[in-house]
């Protein structure tokens, strides 16, 4: 063998050799770009949150909503590690701070708490937005009877009472309510629709001095929320004749539901999460199964029930359709009531 022969034979070894290595050193190339790549966009991918998170209440504080944001604000701060600001926002039957949400950003930072009213908001109030389009649907977060009351020298012991005072005697009840879109004018709304009897509408600013009129019998009836009336009714200041639910609620097991005497009338206060419209669908998963996860710890269940709720976690699907269903049940009322602001 010639030494040329030796030589030639050697080089393509080494260009053999040079091939593979530069095609190994390709393919490891891309196994390592395709490493850091995926590396880069689970390191690099923004952690949410990691800055305050606010729930804005357009509602005034110490209501059923505001009392569910703080519940769920405290431990929710806990699980993400970050703040969780409780921003009260009323005024214009919560149609103000839910306009506030519908327009910000839709990164999660601001979410909006609703209430059973803003199903029934639309058809009172001239938006700048719209319910259902402008805003993201998060988790149902609780659900609450109403109690229908009266004082204690109202001759009506039960509902079957009530109502056949109310027939004998057209406009003379008089029924106490807090504002034209608030539970307790539409739940009236409501019986009024289910039964057909006339009662004098008594409307109130506030639920403080609707309470002390009622007590005190210048007024005979209303419709108000568990945790409202029932520090009055355990010290025998106001009866009781039945819940709004449609069947006896967990919460008050001994007084009769609604629906035993009206068949088919059920109805509850609730309390929802939204955020503004086109939040990224994985966000509105995480915070709906965060939020899950607190309304299902035991301690939790155990506050809102001292505070007349019933903790309901559900997915985004099933609060979008609870709104959709609550608000074709009172568009139906106002327009049959000729319910308006006046």
């Amino acid at each position: 063998m010639t030494t040329s022969t030796t030589m030639t034979r050697s080089t393509h070894h080494l260009v053999h050799f040079v091939r593979s290595r530069r095609v190994s050193q390709t393919i490891l190339g891309l196994i390592a770009a395709l490493f850091f790549t995926s590396t880069w966009a689970l390191t690099n991918e923004p952690v949410w949150p990691d800055r305050p998170v606010r729930l804005v209440v357009p509602y005034p504080g110490g209501g059923m909503a505001d009392v569910a944001a703080r519940i769920l604000g405290q431990r929710l701060a806990t699980l993400w590690r970050q703040q969780v600001v409780v921003d009260n926002k009323p005024g214009a039957g919560g149609t103000i701070g839910s306009s506030s949400v519908a327009h910000a950003a839709p990164d999660g930072y601001t979410l909006l708490i609703v209430f059973d009213t803003h199903a029934a908001t639309p058809y009172l109030y001239k938006l700048d937005y719209d319910p259902v389009v402008d805003l993201s649907p998060i988790a149902l977060v609780a659900k609450s009877p109403m109690m229908l009351v009266v004082s204690n020298n109202f001759a009506a012991n039960n509902l079957a009472e009530l109502l056949q005072f109310a027939k004998d005697r057209p406009s003379t009840l008089n029924f106490v309510t807090v504002g034209p879109g608030s539970p307790s004018r539409m739940m009236l709304e409501l019986l009024k629709s289910a039964t057909g009897i006339n009662v004098t509408v008594v409307p109130y600013r506030g639920g403080g001095p609707a309470m002390v009129d009622l007590i005190s019998g210048q007024v005979d009836a209303m419709i108000a929320s568990v945790a409202t009336v029932a520090p009055h009714i355990k010290n025998g200041r106001l009866k009781v004749l039945a819940v709004t639910s449609e069947k006896r609620s967990s919460l008050a097991p001994n007084v009769p539901a609604m629906s035993e005497t009206i068949p088919g009338f059920g109805t509850d206060a609730w309390v929802g999460l939204m955020g503004p419209a086109k939040m990224p669908s994985a966000l509105v998963v995480k915070i709906n199964k965060d939020i899950n996860q607190v309304l299902k710890s035991p301690d939790v269940k155990a506050i809102l029930v001292n505070n007349g709720m019933d903790a309901t976690p559900t997915t985004p699907e099933g609060l979008d359709q609870w709104i959709h269903h609550e608000m074709a049940r009172w568009s139906k009322v106002i327009a049959e009531q000729n319910v308006t602001l006046n």
